[in-house]
């Protein structure tokens, strides 16, 4: 008993949230990617953590994951006490709340102009009540901001699977493909055939969504193999690498996407002829802040400016 307690004492939080991250992910390069670290260190801290609490937490072998039963068991436990932590800051917001408080919503990169418009719908509908503000940031740190409390609400790019979230849909977004414009001049739309020769340029994974990764897999398995995968840049140097003539990469199809703006001389964006790709946003916030909690009346007003799901 007292050797259980003393390895119980020595458990970090952070060992919980590495622990309930790859628990829900059943993937260490998923999770790693959710807590903005690297798979190995990540691996490492899951040991320590079997390591300190004496069980076997994991499963794994090259091509799988899964729980044991102590892991079964810990994981509602853990869970449970990273929701009680992460709800203190806004349960003292809520209890020394003045008549208007700020609050954030967190906003990933390229989010289309309709969809900032209903932002902007929100943040009047509750001026009276919260100040909204905006916070930019890829979608796991955003979704991580939520679950800590630090945001009140934020969009993401879906998918995203967390219990502890409730995810409103936003918005669909067909995807085309941003191509050299002297090898495709005159072409209303390209087929996945025509760019087998080209390498596919994409940014480090933990700058893009989670999508992506599936989008890659179907574009392999339309034998499109060629990868350049970017690094110390940001958007703009996609269309760097595509300007040169040996590559494209897959973009918001919509004119009033802000990803337009990311466009240079010699490339242009063109709907794919025969695959429709499409990227979908959705509106998240931590469930226990909703219904009797301190978010509950920019929740309600926030489900009925997003009501209609806009497509593009």
């Amino acid at each position: 008993m007292g050797e259980t307690q003393a390895r119980f004492e020595s458990v970090e939080m952070l060992h919980l949230r590495y622990f309930v991250a790859v628990a829900e992910e059943l993937n260490f390069s998923a999770a790693a990617r959710r807590l903005h670290m690297a798979a190995s260190p990540l691996s490492q801290r899951i040991r320590d953590l079997e390591n300190e609490l004496g069980q076997r937490l994991f499963d794994r072998d090259t091509h799988h994951v899964t729980l044991t039963p102590a892991g079964a068991a810990l994981l509602p436990i853990a869970s449970n006490i990273l929701q009680q932590v992460n709800s203190i800051p806004w349960q003292l917001r809520k209890a020394n709340r003045s008549q208007r408080c700020t609050v954030s919503i967190g906003m990933p990169a390229g989010v289309h102009l309709d969809l900032r418009t209903r932002v902007s719908m929100l943040a009047e509908r509750i001026h009276e009540s919260f100040e909204l503000r905006r916070w930019p940031g890829t979608t796991p740190s955003l979704v991580t901001a939520v679950l800590e409390g630090k945001l009140a609400l934020t969009l993401a790019r879906l998918p995203v699977n967390d219990p502890m979230l409730d995810c409103l849909p936003v918005m669909s977004e067909q995807l085309g493909a941003l191509v050299p414009a002297d090898r495709f001049a005159g072409r209303d739309a390209v087929a996945l055939a025509d760019l087998t020769d080209l390498a596919c340029v994409a940014l480090p994974s933990e700058l893009t969504p989670a999508y992506f990764d599936q989008l890659d897999r179907e574009l392999s398995d339309h034998g499109i193999k060629k990868r350049i995968k970017l690094t110390d840049t940001g958007y703009a140097g996609i269309a760097e690498v595509i300007s040169s003539g040996t590559s494209f990469s897959v973009s918001m199809l919509d004119a009033k996407s802000p990803m337009h703006g990311y466009q240079l001389e010699n490339t242009m964006l063109l709907p794919f002829a025969d695959f429709r790709p499409r990227l979908d946003t959705g509106l998240f916030w931590l469930r226990d802040r909703a219904s009797g909690g301190d978010l509950d009346q920019l929740i309600d007003a926030a489900r009925e400016v997003f009501a209609d799901p806009l497509s593009c």
